[in-house]
């Protein structure tokens, strides 16, 4: 197996955007992982990128500045939150498939990268998520931030439910989860909409999506999973000129402990 193509696309891609970072976090921390590497095109998708790339950085901001001292990135690729939102005290902890993760581990320590992340292999269709988190050292008495960014669509139903619910099952009082869901409008077909939208993708035959659905239908997904969404952000609606309809960026937390839905600014 080879490293996720569409990983290293989207983090290339990323590279190039004007983010933020902590005061003791790298902000070329991108640049220097996606060192070497060949980027695709990700064309008509990079206005729903930078959306996406703004919510999840401004959740993470918002979250440590709240308190949370770990942060899970479920899907991570070449995700440089761990460098480039370094925090004392904060752990963060990546799961994403072996040869994606081997490869990541190399362009890590050749970038002699200190307080880098915790990285850990899973293949999400068959692995125990809840027991991978315990056994890399994630504490599910202390509250969390979740990221499954650009991951469920790459899901089939059957498998998402599964890892939100084993999320939940190591989400402390206090957790959130953050997630971007690829949706389409009430009255289609969804595996319509899926033969489409692969069409249209130039990787979609290693790398399909799986799981496009109506907003209503993935919110309904996560409350079956013991999540009840908080705050709900049309990726149109971040200014990047992302189509609308298509990726909704939420929050939830665990059902009994509903918070305020304002929660980190989007």
């Amino acid at each position: 197996m080879t490293p996720s193509r569409t990983s290293q696309t989207v983090a290339v891609t990323r590279s190039e955007f004007a983010r933020p970072h902590s005061a003791s976090g790298d902000p070329e921390a991108q640049r220097r992982l996606c060192e070497g590497m060949r980027g695709g095109n990700i064309g008509r998708l990079l206005p729903s990128l930078a959306a996406r790339t703004r919510f999840f950085d401004e959740q993470v901001i918002g979250e440590i500045s709240a308190g949370t001292r770990q942060v899970v990135i479920l899907g991570a690729g070449y995700d440089d939150r761990a460098l480039r939102f370094r925090t004392t005290g904060v752990r963060f902890f990546e799961l994403d498939h072996p040869a994606t993760q081997a490869d990541k581990a190399q362009r890590l320590t050749a970038m002699n990268a200190a307080n880098g992340p915790v990285l850990a292999p899973a293949d999400f269709s068959r692995d125990d998520v809840s027991g991978v988190l315990a056994a890399c050292g994630h504490d599910p008495g202390q509250r969390s931030l979740f990221i499954c960014e650009g991951l469920l669509v790459y899901l089939d139903q059957p498998t998402c439910l599964r890892l939100l619910t084993a999320l939940r099952a190591r989400a402390a009082a206090g957790s959130t989860l953050a997630a971007s869901l690829a949706v389409h409008s009430d009255g289609l077909d969804s595996a319509r909409v899926l033969d489409v939208a692969n069409s249209r993708r130039p990787n979609s035959a290693a790398e399909p999506w799986v799981t496009i659905l109506p907003a209503a239908a993935h919110l309904d997904l996560l409350t079956r999973a013991g999540w009840q969404p908080a705050r709900s952000v049309d990726a149109a609606e971040l200014g990047t000129g992302a189509e609308p309809g298509r990726s909704l960026l939420v929050t939830a937390h665990p059902a009994e402990d509903a918070r305020n839905p304002a929660g980190p600014a989007a």
